[in-house]
């Protein structure tokens, strides 16, 4: 599936859903299905920057598309998390560093985290989005 099409599925699963208790939920229970990150990365050197809770994010190259494994302390942002690594892990360098990123005003997520945590959404995106451009400079 390209980038767009997994995003549209996200949109249309919060869709599904009359009120932010159960996304909340629902993002929760995404976060329980997330490809956890092999402990040995669960360092200083794989946290993202910028996040109030910790958020951990390895990624590596396979057959030029990028997969992302991750973990948080926190159950909200291992949610989050899980969400874009479902967009992005497994997605070439480029698509993953032209995404648009609109899906997650479509579902609401932003205005529904409070700042600390809408900040540290965006910190995730650009975490990955450079491992991406780091990938991408190996295969030019």
């Amino acid at each position: 599936m390209t980038i767009t099409e997994i995003q549209n599925e996200i949109i249309d699963e919060f869709g599904m859903f009359d009120d932010w208790e159960e996304r909340y939920q629902y993002m929760i229970d995404l976060g329980k299905t997330l490809p956890l990150i092999n402990e040995q990365y669960k360092t200083q050197d794989y946290i993202i920057k910028g996040c109030q809770s910790k958020v951990w994010v390895h990624a590596e190259m396979n057959d030029d598309k990028v997969k992302f494994t991750a973990d948080s302390d926190a159950i909200i942002t291992k949610g989050i998390i899980a969400i874009l690594i479902r967009v992005f892990s497994n997605q070439h360098p480029k698509d993953i560093i032209e995404a648009n990123t609109d899906f997650i005003d479509k579902i609401g997520l932003k205005e529904h985290l409070s700042p600390t945590r809408a900040n540290g959404l965006v910190s995730m995106i650009k975490q990955l989005k450079m491992y991406a451009i780091a990938y991408q400079t190996q295969l030019n």
